[in-house]
């Protein structure tokens, strides 16, 4: 699967990318064609995609919503864009970093630590983090690569290692960066580093004392609300006006399914795509899910009896190839019979891959 290859290692060098996906028809074969571009390049290494699907590729890479376009009744043509997966970086290694890092790897962000002192700078402290660094916070900024989709966390145990962090912080590219203190104690070093010459502007954007509003007092409740804070500015356009901002709505996909994929293995199964929904269901357009014939799946369309229609389907394209699109219907007595709490209908997209 050198589709799914490039996808992840674009991914991975924290790129936006697009992949289209053409299913094909003459009535007597089913074909499917696949690419990838990344964001920087998708729009000049095909001039066919370029002068056909460039505003539909444009749209996709920027409202992060999946695009499908049916030509003649025999043509499909599906287009889904990726974004890196978030990034946490948590700088300080204390009582507030161990269920901080817990809660972060259960939301699907990509968890970092850094701390200078070994006893706390495990992985055996922090078996959810992806990676666990000791080094000192003036030096640890040499290992960190800090992008748009990375959100930074300042808990360290001072005055002089926040400073530290802050200094490197303010001149990085970051969705989010917040720390933990008094709000005296923000104010003094936010003028501290005024005079050092960084800029107002940047360090506006800081967001200090860190986390939501919820009276927060152990350590456990202080972690849920700093990723709250963290998650509202991963999902919504404007994190201040909180339930009132409207909500941005990128693509779902699992990355364990992208990952089974991208190694490439050749054995049949077939990939389950939502590619399209209308109402309350339980996952969104671009969740994927792999089904093998032995009837092993990997991923999730959201579960239930319809879902185990749509395992059928996939094990009877495994055996004769191509694809199919089915409808799932979530409304009215299917729900309740199901045992749902849904009320809406998804449209999935099923292909045989070898």
């Amino acid at each position: 699967m050198l589709t799914y290859q490039m996808l992840l290692n674009e991914l991975n060098a924290g790129k936006k990318v697009v992949m289209v996906t053409v299913m094909d028809s003459d009535g007597e074969e089913e074909t499917s064609s696949q690419k990838t571009y990344c964001s920087r390049t998708c729009f000049i290494e095909d001039d066919v995609l370029q002068s056909d699907l460039y505003p539909y590729m444009q749209q996709a890479l920027t409202s992060g919503e999946l695009q499908v376009i049916e030509n003649s009744g025999d043509k499909l043509t599906v287009i889904e864009p990726f974004f890196p997966q978030p990034r946490l970086i948590v700088l300080g290694g204390g009582h507030i970093a161990k269920p901080l890092t817990e809660l972060a790897a259960k939301l699907g962000f990509s968890v970092i630590v850094v701390d200078d002192r070994l006893f706390f700078a495990n992985k055996e402290r922090f078996p959810d983090a992806d990676q666990v660094i000791c080094e000192s916070f003036e030096k640890c900024f040499d290992l960190l690569t800090l992008n748009a989709y990375t959100y930074v966390v300042i808990v360290t145990r001072g005055h002089r290692h926040d400073l530290a962090c802050l200094r490197a912080v303010v001149q990085k590219q970051w969705a989010y960066a917040g720390m933990i203190g008094s709000r005296r104690r923000v104010k003094s070093l936010k003028e501290q580093l005024l005079r050092e010459g960084y800029p107002q502007d940047v360090l506006e954007k800081l967001n200090a004392p860190i986390g939501l509003e919820i009276g927060a007092v152990t350590p456990e409740e202080i972690a849920l609300s700093i990723i709250g804070e963290v998650v509202s500015f991963r999902r919504l356009q404007n994190p201040k006006m909180g339930k009132d901002s409207a909500i941005i709505s990128w693509t779902e996909f699992d990355r364990d399914v992208l990952e089974e994929l991208s190694l490439g293995k050749s054995e049949h199964k077939a990939v389950v795509t939502v590619i399209s929904t209308k109402g309350s269901v339980p996952r969104k357009a671009g969740a994927k899910m792999l089904v093998w014939p032995d009837g092993r799946i990997l991923g999730s369309i959201g579960g239930g009896c319809s879902e185990g229609a749509v395992i059928q389907t996939a094990l009877d394209i495994i055996r004769d190839g191509g694809y199919k699109i089915q409808k799932i219907d979530m409304t009215g007595t299917i729900a309740e019979d199901e045992g749902m709490v849904c009320g809406g209908t998804m449209k999935v997209l099923i292909e045989s891959l070898a």
